[in-house]
């Protein structure tokens, strides 16, 4: 940091003692926090709804780094990893770019007549069954054939508007039905019923704003015909929607509860009868960073406050109010494609900001869900990996070029937790509701996750702030208490994403920031990139009162403690 003048350490130290975490490129820590987690008191089960991934470019799945990140994701717990990705029916060549991809399973011959090809389709999904990953199948977008929207069919990002000729209804709804039936027919001939009872279905994505160009009622009558041509060809399928965008805005809202209502009470335009299937609810809540001049500032709050009216909408219908919900798409912001080059405010997106954003986020949305009495089942991130894109662009993925980032470690985190989960209680924690009322602006959150199974405890413990700012290490006491009588000695491993560690970022600036990394500097990328431990592994003697563990926890970052005897 630059040197000071003696005003400005004053100005910093009275601003510290008022609270203030904001002050010329600083800001404040607790001098100390108690983390105290009861290993005898069960906090119910912990939902394993991080497990979901997606994107816009299906055809980035069959690229060598497409299928290494596929398997890296279906190994990072023993839960089923679910996969969700846009353009699958789109028609082209099935080349990808940036928010484009095509399979080109639908067109006509000369005389209108359906000619259907399922050859790129089938590499796809062939990749999913491969890396043991579950589909999460969107049913869209619009075939150039059956569009009734103008030219251009395929968009030019970042050039002008995205929402071009695929995103336009259909000219024949039956004719739409059976391109969907002979779909989900071919996938359950293909892959067989054993491996298809397990995926989960939905139609289109954000039909309430360019992704659509048609009325509500529109889409209703799209997701009818939908939802009865997969059921139709899987009578077994679990079906979804309708993947709106984020309900903190009324119009958002307005369409959540609409489709709701039309589910419950409305005509089906394909069966004529009352209502549709609906096996989970999903809509697509976003974060909204900013850029300050001089770093990045997240806006968790705008997420949280999309979520948790999400969860009121659901509430709201009794028929629904169990139903799961599945969040589509759940982010801190709504662009993974466009790079921190362009948009600074993404500079988030390469460091372990990112990560522990996740984890608090996740916590959050739990501790909402909770207090609204709905069922949170998942959240899908929206990252993957970009083919052919410099090393560290800047783009929303979980990968660049094969290099893990910190992000991908953060659910390698999660995926060490336990289904059990435990009481926990921090003297710098702040509840969901007051970030979803004002951020992280103050102080930091200093919080945890704690979940044990049989012989073992784990720790999930983040400091976050808002701010990415330098700031003074967390001195953290980890209290364990209430250990089973035979953990009278333990062994602990301590894992860390931070700036040094499980950080291949980092690791890449300190070579230079090359972007033809030699093959002995890829793999000490590739070696940074993955989950670290602190130091070795080392044993305790268990307190009378408990295991009581002393960390430093620095700014934006994460630890996980796993106990075991």
């Amino acid at each position: 940091m630059r040197n000071r003048s003696s005003e400005t350490r004053l100005l910093v130290c009275v601003a510290m003692m008022l609270g203030s975490c904001l002050l010329h490129g600083q800001r404040n820590t607790p001098p100390s926090v108690e983390v105290r987690v009861d290993a005898s008191a069960t906090d119910g089960i912990l939902p394993r709804a991080w497990s979901y991934f997606g994107y816009d470019e299906p055809n980035f799945t069959e690229s060598e780094n497409g299928r290494k990140l596929l398997k890296e994701l279906a190994a990072l717990s023993p839960v089923p990893v679910y996969i969700r990705t846009h353009n699958l029916l789109t028609s082209g060549d099935g080349k990808g770019s940036l928010k484009w991809g095509s399979t080109n399973a639908y067109s006509e011959d000369a005389n209108g007549k359906p000619v259907y090809d399922w050859k790129i389709v089938d590499r796809i999904f062939d990749d999913y069954r491969d890396a043991g990953v579950r589909p999460l199948v969107e049913i869209g977008f619009m075939p150039e054939a059956m569009t009734t929207g103008p030219p251009p069919y395929r968009h030019s990002f970042p050039q002008g508007s995205v929402f071009t000729g695929w995103s336009y209804p259909p000219k024949d709804y039956e004719k739409w039905g059976e391109l969907v039936f002979r779909f989900a027919q071919h996938l359950r001939q293909r892959y067989g019923d054993a491996a298809v009872k397990t995926w989960l279905w939905e139609v289109w994505n954000e039909p309430d704003i360019g992704y659509w160009h048609g009325t509500p009622e529109e889409y209703f009558k799209l997701y009818d015909y939908s939802a009865a041509a997969v059921l139709r060809a899987v009578p077994f399928a679990r079906v979804g929607g309708p993947e709106s965008t984020g309900p903190a805005n009324d119009k958002a809202a307005a369409f959540l509860r609409a489709f709701l209502e039309h589910c419950s009470h409305g005509t089906n335009s394909a069966t004529g009868k009352t209502g549709a299937p609906l096996a989970f609810i999903s809509f697509h809540p976003k974060g909204s960073p900013k850029w300050l001049g001089d770093h990045v500032q997240m806006g968790l709050s705008n997420q949280l406050a999309a979520v948790d009216r999400g969860f009121k909408i659901v509430a709201d219908f009794p028929e629904w109010r169990k139903t799961p919900i599945i969040m589509g798409e759940w982010d801190p912001e709504g662009c993974a494609a466009c790079s921190a080059k362009g948009n600074p405010q993404n500079g988030y997106r390469n460091g372990p900001l990112y990560a522990t954003y996740t984890a608090l986020a996740y916590k959050s949305t739990m501790e909402l869900a909770r207090e609204d009495g709905v069922n949170f089942a998942g959240a899908v991130t929206w990252a993957f990996q970009f083919d052919n894109q410099p090393y560290f662009e800047g783009l929303r993925e979980l990968a660049t070029n094969g290099l893990d980032k910190p992000v991908l470690n953060s659910f390698r985190m999660l995926g060490l937790l336990s289904e059990s989960r435990y009481a926990v209680n921090s003297d710098a924690a702040i509840p969901a509701r007051q970030i979803e009322a004002s951020g992280v602006r103050s102080l930091p959150d200093i919080d945890a996750l704690a979940t044990g199974k049989d012989r073992e405890v784990e720790v999930l413990l983040l400091n976050y702030h808002d701010d990415d700012l330098p700031g003074s290490d967390a001195n953290v006491r980890l209290s364990v208490d209430r250990l089973p009588e035979d953990a009278r000695r333990v062994l602990v491993e301590v894992f860390r994403v931070d700036s040094s560690h499980s950080n291949s970022f980092n690791a890449w600036q300190r070579l230079g920031s090359p972007q033809q990394p030699t093959p002995e500097q890829y793999r000490s990328l590739e070696a940074a990139g993955q989950l670290q431990l602190e130091s070795s592994p080392f044993w305790m003697t268990v307190d009378p009162d408990g295991l009581h563990l002393p960390l430093s926890l620095p700014a934006n970052a994460l630890a996980l403690v796993r106990i075991s005897w």
